[in-house]
């Protein structure tokens, strides 16, 4: 049923038709509004057979979420932000279960300074916490992605992250598609849990492993991650049969045929470049994209044979490791690393905090990538004002002879500065 409706109140709805039994809510920008939806729908009765628990904290969310699901119920959560890193310690626990939890992250910077906007900063700081890690382009892909990832999760027995960026899709309000009933009980079947905690046999898991098989158990993880590659590619194909449309897959092309210069980029920004590819391409340019859906586990051979015939590849991404780069950029130059002939990469660090995207501003680094290479992470829109005056008043003060506790202190000072 076509739907004007905000992004939030539209994943709500998904979610309640993939029948949770059990969901963990608490409060934090920008993932709330799903939580409330999932509860309005609870106490209305729309939502049936389903224990809906306000907790004391993000941590609290989650390990209630691990227990419901090591008890044999399908299980339900979202955070954002600094939410993601109070319950860290429960996101790597439920991974080294192997407990098909399914999670929204509301894409949020994270502080300090605080900072309630979008990017990819929270994400990314549990990249490697053993979850599957989605990215939504749009809302439409939002609500499918949550169907496609109870499945995924439930069929491998490991949790799924659902990346949506904060506002930018939870907040907006746009025409989205929500699925009826019967489809998505076509899609998804009941839960048969792998393992389950019965009082009437009492058992233990994520009991202590020592060093005879601590390898093994991070191994078979892998291994699972490496299974999904394989996985969502076909289950995509499943939802296509049954809603009539396409949803998620590992990657997206797009207009990459005779591409010289491709962009790869995740979540929201996606749409954004693919404007700016058709403007160059109607004057012109060879110029494509690529939509990166799956980040965990990494397409690494799928993006290898789309990237490999380009003379130019920017990466386009909303997180910074910092004293690195982009993350994004790092894995696919080791996707790239082994070519005869690679592709020139281009890093770029853009939107961080919620700074918006042009379309000038992009067409312009797209340009500057074929006419003027970078080494290193170029920063999209950087204020050089601000960040000039302040390293030239740190290197004023290394002239003159200061100590190093002094230059750091002048350091620290920068940082705190806004921009402008």
């Amino acid at each position: 049923m076509l739907k004007q409706i905000e992004g939030s109140h539209a994943m709500a709805e998904a979610i309640a038709l993939c029948r949770p039994e059990v969901i963990c809510a608490y409060p934090i920008t920008p993932q709330t509004h799903i939580v409330e939806g999932l509860g309005e729908l609870v106490k209305s009765g729309v939502l049936q057979d389903c224990e809906f628990i306000n907790v004391e904290s993000e941590f609290a969310a989650l390990s209630v979420a691990i227990g419901a699901s090591a008890a044999g119920a399908r299980a339900y959560t979202a955070t954002a932000s600094q939410g993601l890193l109070f319950m860290a310690e429960a996101v790597y626990n439920a991974a080294g279960l192997g407990l098909p939890i399914v999670m929204t992250l509301g894409n949020r910077a994270i502080g300090a300074p605080i900072n309630i906007w979008n990017d990819h900063s929270d994400a990314m700081s549990m990249r490697d916490a053993g979850w599957i890690q989605l990215f939504a382009e749009t809302n439409q892909e939002a609500v499918d992605l949550h169907i496609l990832a109870f499945r995924l999760a439930e069929v491998l027995s490991m949790p799924v992250m659902v990346c949506v960026d904060g506002f930018i899709l939870t907040h907006a309000v746009e025409r989205v598609d929500i699925p009826d009933q019967a489809q998505v009980d076509a899609f998804l079947p009941p839960y048969d849990p792998v393992q389950v905690l019965d009082p009437e046999h009492p058992a233990s898991i994520g009991a202590m492993v020592g060093p005879e098989a601590f390898t093994e158990v991070r191994f078979l993880a892998h291994y699972k991650q490496r299974q999904a590659l394989r996985l969502i590619p076909a289950f995509s194909l499943d939802f296509a049969k049954i809603f009539g449309r396409a949803a998620g897959g590992l990657l997206r092309p797009y207009r990459i045929e005779d591409a010289e210069t491709i962009v790869v980029a995740m979540g929201s920004v996606c749409g954004t470049i693919k404007d700016v590819i058709d403007a160059m391409r109607d004057e012109g340019e060879k110029i494509g994209a690529v939509s990166l859906v799956s980040y965990r586990p990494f397409p690494v051979d799928e993006l290898r044979q789309i990237l490999a015939p380009a003379k130019d590849v920017v990466v386009v991404e909303k997180s910074i490791a910092v004293g690195v780069g982009g993350p994004l950029a790092d894995n696919i130059d080791g996707a790239l690393r082994n070519l005869d002939r690679r592709p020139r990469l281009h890093s770029a660090i853009a939107g961080l905090g919620g700074r918006p995207i042009s379309r000038a501003s992009l067409r312009n680094l797209f340009r500057m990538a074929v006419e003027s290479p970078w080494e290193g992470a170029h920063f999209l829109d950087l204020n050089e004002h601000v960040v000039g005056r302040e390293i030239h008043r740190v290197r004023k003060v290394r002239r003159s002879g200061s100590t190093a506790e002094n230059i750091l202190r002048q350091l620290a000072l920068a940082s705190q500065l806004p921009p402008g």
